[in-house]
C-alpha cells in the first residue's frame, strides 16, 4: 500500500502562501517557532521536528525561507527538513546551555541580514508567541534593537491556513485514525485485571509502532477507577482491579499528524450507575456527530450537546466541550464552545471530545477525530461505539 505522505510541492505552496499573508498584513519578517512537544508551527513549514534543542523558520517576504536549529542538530535537520538552508543558532540550544566553544554559529543578526538583503523591517512578528522561551524571545528581540521594533504575536498567520485541510491531509489524517483504532482493539483484546495502567499503555504503544505509527500523539494515559475524572492525565502504576471502570485514551501519530481515541472500558461486572453514565455519554456524542455539516453554525453543534445532556441528567458531569480542531497537534484551534458563533466548511476536522467526571473522582472520555463534509461528517477514527465489557 502507497504511504499517504505531503508532497514537497505542498510544503512549498504553504511558505508561499505564508509570504503572500505577510505582504498583505505588513509583516517584513516572521520567525515561526516550535519544540520537541509543540513541533506544529515549524512541521508545517518543512517536516523538521526538533528533539532535545527547539527550532524556528524565519520567512522575509520573499526568497527562500531558512530552517533555524541548535547547534547539534544539522545532520538530524538536513536528513528530514524540505528547506535545504539551514543554520545553527545558540538561542535554539538545549535547556542545558552548554556554551559549545570552537564552533562558528549563526546568530538572529546574521540570518535577518542574510535574508533581508540589506532591506530594513517595519514589522516583525512570531507564530508560536505562546510557546516560544524567554531567552529565545529575547534573543530574537535583541536583534531587532537596530531597526528600532518589537516583535509581535502572529500565529494566526500560520493558524488560518491549518484550519481547512487539503486532500493530502485528510489522507494522512485517515492513516492516524486505522493505527489508532487498530491499537486500540489490540489494547481492549489484552488489558485484564493484575495490570498496571503503564502496562496497558504498553500495549497500546507496541502496536501503535506495529502498525506504521511515528509516535503518540500525547503521552497516552490510561486511570482505573479512581482518577479516571482526570482529564488530562498520565498513566500510572496503578494496578488494575476487577469491576473497574477503565478510562483510556490513545493517539498515534502519522506523518505529523495526530489522532485520538477515547473510551470508557469496564473490566468485569459492570455498575449501573456505569452503564448510565457511558449511556448518556453516547446520547451527547450522537447529538454532537449529527450537528458537523458544512454550512452549520459551530453553535448548534454546542446547543445540540449540552441541551441533551441537561435533558438525561449529566450536564454537572461535564468539563468542558464539546469538539477542539485537530491536525498537526490533537488540539489546536478552532474550539467549538457554548459560545461559538462561526460557520464550519468542509475539510475542517475536529475531535468530538466528551469529558465525563464526577465528584467522587471517577470519569471517562469520548473521543473521535471527524471530518466536516458538505454532506455530513466522516469519521475519520470510526472506534466502536458501544459499552465495552471485558
Amino acid at each position: 500500500m502507497k504511504r499517504p505522505m505531503i508532497s514537497i510541492l505542498e510544503f512549498t505552496s504553504r511558505a508561499k502562501k505564508t509570504q503572500e499573508i505577510m505582504k498583505n498584513e505588513g509583516i517584513d519578517l516572521l520567525l515561526v517557532y516550535g519544540n520537541e512537544a509543540e513541533p506544529q508551527f515549524i512541521r508545517y513549514l518543512c517536516n523538521y521536528w526538533p528533539a532535545f534543542e527547539s527550532a524556528g523558520v524565519l520567512l522575509a517576504q520573499e526568497g527562500e525561507p531558512v530552517l533555524l536549529i541548535g547547534p547539534e542538530s544539522l545532520t538530524y535537520a538536513s536528513d528530514r527538513s524540505v528547506l535545504p538552508q539551514i543554520c545553527r543558532l545558540s538561542s535554539f540550544r538545549e535547556s542545558s546551555n552548554p556554551e559549545y566553544p570552537g564552533h562558528d554559529l549563526d546568530t538572529f543578526t546574521s540570518v535577518i541580514k542574510e535574508i533581508l538583503d540589506g532591506d530594513k523591517p517595519r514589522r516583525a512578528a512570531i507564530a508560536g508567541f505562546n510557546i516560544i522561551t524567554k531567552s529565545t524571545y529575547d534573543d530574537f528581540a535583541c536583534s531587532l534593537d537596530q531597526f528600532g521594533i518589537i516583535p509581535e504575536c502572529c500565529d494566526d498567520i500560520i493558524m488560518r491556513q491549518r484550519i481547512i485541510k487539503s486532500p493530502a491531509e485528510i489522507d494522512c489524517m485517515r492513516e492516524a485514525g486505522r493505527i489508532t483504532r487498530e491499537a486500540f482493539a489490540y489494547v481492549i483484546s489484552k488489558i485484564k485485571p493484575g495490570m498496571t495502567e503503564s502496562q496497558v499503555r504498553g500495549l497500546a504503544n507496541e502496536k501503535l509502532f506495529e502498525l506504521g505509527g511515528e509516535s503518540e500523539s500525547y503521552p497516552i494515559w490510561v486511570l482505573a477507577g479512581k482518577g479516571g475524572n482526570q482529564a488530562i492525565s498520565r498513566a500510572r502504576n496503578k494496578v488494575i482491579g476487577e469491576n473497574e471502570l477503565v478510562h483510556i485514551q490513545i493517539g498515534a501519530r502519522y506523518e505529523g499528524y495526530a489522532s485520538t481515541i477515547g473510551r470508557p472500558v469496564i473490566i468485569g461486572k459492570p455498575e449501573q450507575w456505569m452503564l448510565n453514565a457511558i449511556s448518556a455519554g453516547y446520547e451527547g456524542y450522537k447529538a454532537i456527530y449529527a450537528q458537523l455539516y458544512a454550512g452549520n453554525n459551530a453553535g448548534n453543534v454546542a446547543k445540540a450537546f449540552y441541551d441533551t445532556m441537561t435533558q438525561n441528567g449529566y450536564a454537572d458531569w461535564l468539563l468542558y466541550g464539546p469538539c477542539h480542531g485537530t491536525g498537526l497537534m490533537e488540539g489546536e484551534p478552532p474550539w467549538i464552545e457554548s459560545n461559538s458563533n462561526y460557520i464550519m466548511k468542509e475539510n475542517q476536522t475536529y475531535c468530538i471530545c466528551l469529558f465525563m467526571g464526577n465528584k467522587e473522582g471517577f470519569g471517562f472520555r469520548l473521543e473521535d477525530q471527524i471530518r466536516v463534509g458538505n454532506d455530513g461528517p466522516e469519521n475519520l477514527t470510526n472506534f466502536r461505539k458501544d459499552i465495552i465489557i471485558i
